[in-house]
């Protein structure tokens, strides 16, 4: 008990649960989106209702949710991680915080913070996401967990075949975590004046720019996301081996399938975008707010 005391005492602390409340709301409410966007990124044909149709059909409505246990598992601590090192960047990068502590960091801070934090939860995001597509593209109706994935990865590629495509998540997460955050932040600031500060927006401004940060960041990085998505896939599916990397795999792909294969489901992830970044953002600023509100109660009674 004292350790969660001492834990939420502190903004790193209220930050770090808060990010994976945030995280676990995200991932269950867009998995069965995520399932279509791999498998219409990693198959030729076929429209994102048409996939969910043969789904559900040949497979069952639980199938949309296939391969939810990587990320579901690894999700709290993935995203606790990711608003922890954010926070800690956007005030690194912003001296001005340190002058004085009731301002709030720079869209320019924001910003930076950002690409630091995508690069870094990378490490973290790589094997997971490595897992969880293979589960998603598996056509066993078995169940196959994650445990039983990843050991199976490590039997037959070794250490480096768990952290296939760890160099594109890097190129992807980088970039598109900056443009997420500062997204975030100037919209909530549009939709809200001075909320920043006060922090008293509404659970609509939280949704909504937590919802188009989620659509800005992706529109940027999508391409990538196919071909990181064909590259871990890869000695998965017979279909998709031969890639010697991510040149290779571009200039494959678009040579067999044309330039519109680098934008396949592009549609459902932004809409798998909008609904999971919306309630990340709102699930986690509901819980700061829970969180410091809990603070300030207990410290009211031991002060009187």
């Amino acid at each position: 008990m004292d350790f969660w005391q001492e834990l939420l005492a502190s903004n790193w602390g209220r930050e770090f649960v808060a990010g994976g409340f945030g995280g676990i709301a995200g991932t269950i409410a867009g998995h069965p989106l995520d399932t279509l966007r791999i498998r219409q990124q990693s198959s030729n044909t076929g429209s994102a209702f048409s996939i969910l149709r043969q789904v559900v059909i040949k497979e069952g409505p639980a199938a949309l949710y296939k391969g939810m246990g990587a990320p579901l598992a690894s999700v709290t601590f993935q995203n606790a991680l990711v608003f922890q090192i954010y926070a800690i960047l956007s005030r690194a990068f912003d001296s001005s915080i340190f002058a004085n502590t009731d301002s709030v960091p720079s869209y320019k801070g924001v910003a930076m913070a950002g690409v630091g934090t995508g690069a870094i939860q990378s490490l973290i995001v790589s094997p997971v996401e490595l897992i969880k597509i293979r589960l998603q593209l598996s056509k066993k109706t078995s169940p196959t967990g994650p445990i039983h994935v990843a050991k199976t990865i490590l039997k037959t590629e070794g250490i480096r075949g768990l952290f296939r495509g760890l160099n594109i998540t890097i190129l992807r997460d980088a970039p598109a975590h900056g443009i997420y955050f500062w997204t975030y932040e100037y919209m909530r600031e549009q939709l809200h004046p001075g909320c920043r500060k006060t922090g008293d927006e509404s659970l609509k401004t939280m949704w909504i720019s937590g919802g188009l940060a989620g659509v800005s960041s992706w529109i940027g990085c999508y391409p990538l996301d196919v071909v990181k998505t064909r590259l871990q896939a890869q000695s998965w599916t017979s279909s998709r081996k031969g890639y010697d990397g991510v040149i290779d795999c571009v200039e494959k792909s678009v040579k067999q399938e044309g330039h519109g294969v680098l934008w396949r489901g592009l549609r459902t992830t932004l809409a798998r975008a909008f609904v999971v970044n919306g309630a990340i953002f709102a699930a986690y600023e509901t819980a700061m707010r829970c969180l410091i509100n809990q603070q300030r109660k207990q410290h009211s009674d031991r002060s009187s």
